[in-house]
Order: structure tokens, then sequence, then C-alpha cells
């Protein structure tokens, strides 16, 4: 047997060799399924290219609101083998889990599991996009109870179409609309189930307010309907997702909104590092000066461009493939004002923040949503996040 960390990628002449051999190869997953004791709690899963940390927290807070003993645990942080091997005892599970997880996690059986959203993202491991989706997909096989799609999001769907599921098993759609029977969404700012109800033809039961949901961003709204769905597969109360969803606190540098300077907002969403998330991101707000840039994983930025342009005021790019992005503007954006930063230093995000201020005027939004990872500058996007965060709190501090 072989037991691999989730980032070595699957073209390894190791795992080739053990193909060959007839040698089995098991990630972390994998091994933490099979660990598992006659009793062990149920698996609630997430996947998706971007939300699923924040799903797995709210699902988790549902979760504890209804009374239920869980963790949110998986690609979150918190490791499935310390979960199931621990004495502590779990009623339910939230498990976060990646494409790479998955794709060494054959035998993994979910009682419900929701594929948020499928974007190009990781295409350098898996290969391509079809590889990556299928990757995506195997969370879906042998659920029990539910698989919780995206709507709006089409190659979801089809996910679940070709899921080999336990009969009975339902397909449990989420849209930011009116929701049909067999899904949750949004009526008149409620969230509303028409999945878990009787007579899901006529009637539907409001969940939560969508001031309910921290940040109410519009994706952040689909995160807490995903969630929401798996909590009703798994029985919990109405109330409980309403108390579970005000109880929620989501991370930093998730849309985290850092300071008001000159009448201007400016927002940390460093953890957008694809051009899904950032265009996510984008899409909250009206008026835009863009901090973005970094490493850009083989992603190219024309939709993203041309999705955004008519909310971008102006653009401040930095990192390794900025030109990328700078590019991408000139063909679809032109007439929007680019800063190009060509340093990598330490001191670049400041003069970044302070070029994006010269931009900004008085009710716009200055967003570092950079659309790419963060290794070209900085250890991880979390410091990437503090670096802006620490220079608008220099402005502020400036202008006081």
């Amino acid at each position: 047997l072989i037991v691999t960390a989730p980032g070595w990628k699957p073209d390894k002449p190791l795992f080739a060799a053990a193909e060959r051999a007839g040698v089995p190869v098991w990630g972390d997953v994998e091994l933490a399924w099979r660990l598992r004791g006659p009793d062990a709690a149920p698996w609630l899963a997430v996947t998706g290219t971007n939300g699923k940390t924040t799903t797995v927290q709210m699902l988790a807070s549902i979760l504890k609101a209804a009374g239920l003993r869980t963790a949110a645990v998986g690609n979150i942080g918190v490791s499935l083998l310390d979960a199931v091997l621990g004495e502590e005892r779990y009623d339910v599970l939230a498990v976060e889990l990646s494409s790479y997880q998955l794709h060494w996690a054959p035998s993994l059986r979910a009682h419900s599991a929701a594929v948020l959203n499928l974007a190009p993202d990781h295409l350098d491991w898996h290969g391509s996009m079809e590889a990556y989706a299928a990757d995506k997909g195997r969370i879906y096989e042998g659920n029990s109870v539910a698989c919780v799609y995206n709507a709006a999001d089409k190659a979801t769907e089809d996910l679940v179409r070709e899921a080999d599921v336990e009969e009975g098993c339902r397909a449990i759609g989420f849209t930011l609309g009116t929701p049909g029977p067999s899904q949750l969404g949004v009526v008149e700012g409620i969230l509303v189930d028409r999945a878990f109800v009787e007579n899901r033809q006529k009637n539907a039961q409001e969940l939560a307010e969508v001031a309910d949901v921290n940040p109410p961003a519009p994706h952040n709204i689909a995160n807490a309907l995903a969630a929401a769905a798996l909590a009703r597969a798994y029985g919990v109360p109405a109330k409980a997702v309403r108390d579970g969803l005000r109880a929620f606190t989501p991370d930093a540098h998730r849309i985290a909104h850092v300071a008001d300077v000159d009448g201007v907002a400016y927002v940390d969403d460093s953890k957008a590092t694809n051009t899904h998330a950032a265009e996510a991101s984008l899409a909250a707000y009206e008026s835009i000066v863009w901090i973005a840039g970094g490493l850009a994983k083989g992603a190219t930025f024309d939709e993203l461009v041309t999705k955004s342009a008519p909310r971008l005021r102006g653009a401040v790019l930095i990192g390794a493939d900025r030109a990328l992005i700078r590019e991408a503007l000139a063909r679809h954006a032109p007439e929007v004002p680019v800063v190009d930063l060509d340093r990598t230093d330490t001191g670049a995000m400041r003069a970044a923040v302070q070029e994006a201020r010269r931009l900004a005027q008085a009710g716009d939004t200055v967003l570092l949503a950079p659309a790419c990872a963060s290794m070209d500058m900085f250890a991880n996007y979390n410091k990437r996040g503090d670096a802006f965060a620490d220079a608008v709190r220099e402005l502020g501090s400036a202008d006081g």
C-alpha cells in the first residue's frame, strides 16, 4: 500500500509503478474512511472550486445550533484521521474535500455531498478540466440521502446525473432565485426550502433571512444555501439553520471590510486566489479599484475582465504574472486606468494601496481580489491580506 500526501501529482513515476504492480494508492481521506469504527459518524461532504471552507464552517455552525456533536474537518485544517481516530465521539462530520483528496479516495461514500461550483483551477495538477471535474464528481459516488448541486452551474448538475448513488438518494439544487421543487433558494430576502418539506410542489419552509448571512454577498448566500441543504438532508430543523448562520463568523481575508478612508471602502478578499473567486468578489460591488496579480497557476483572464469591466474604476497590478491581467484589460477594458507595479518586495502592497487610493473616488471600493496565488511575493494568502490591511490602516492613521 502507498498512502500519499494529496499534493503529489498522479503522474509521478512512483504511482505509475504502483499501478503496474497492482499496489493500491490512497490519500489521507481514503485512509481515514477505511479506519472509521463500526459506529462512525456520517460525513456531510463539500467540494467546489470556491467557497468550500466557508460552506463547511457554516454547516458545522448549523449542526452545532441543532445540538449535534460535530466538527469542521478535512481540507479545512483539522485532519480527518484525527477526527476518526480521536477519543471524541461525533454525531456527524462537516467535511471539506479538495479535488486532490477526492482523486485519492476511491471508496468514500458520504451521507450527502455538495459540489458548489466548477471553474478552471489546479489544471497543472489534474492535466485537464475534464479530469478536474471528474475528481470533484467523486464526492457524489455512493451518496445515500442527497446530492446537492448549484442550479446556476450546469456542470455540477451533470456530475450528479453521472454519479452512481444509493437508491432513494435525491438531487437537491440551490439557487439565488426562486426555488422550484427539490430546491433551496431566495424569495424576497428570505432563504427558503422546497426540498425537505411535505408536499414540496406547493409548500416552502422559511429558513433564515439574507441579513442573517455574514457577509450577504451573492456568492456567500449561495454558500449558506448549500450548507443549509446538507444540514436539512441530515434532518436539522429550520430554526437551527437560522441560528447557525447568525452565529457564523467568516475567516479572515474573505471579503473582509478593513476600513473606510475618505469615503472609500477597502475590502480584503486575498482568499480569491483564482479567477472564479475573483469574479464572485467583483460582482459584489458597484464601482471598484481592483488590486490583482500574483501566480496565475495556468489561468487566463479574458472572461473575468470582460464580465467585470463595467464595474472597474481602475486596476493596480502586482506580482509575477500581472502581465496576463494587464493584457486582458487592454483587450477588453481599454478605458480602465491601469497601474502596473513592477515590484515584488515587501513594500509593494503598500505602494499598491497608495496607487489605488489615488484612483478611487468617494463611494468606490478598493478591492484586493488577486485572482492569483500569493507565493511569488508572500508566504500565503493570509500574509498577503495582512499586508493589504496594514497598508490600509496606515492610510487611515496618516489622515488622522
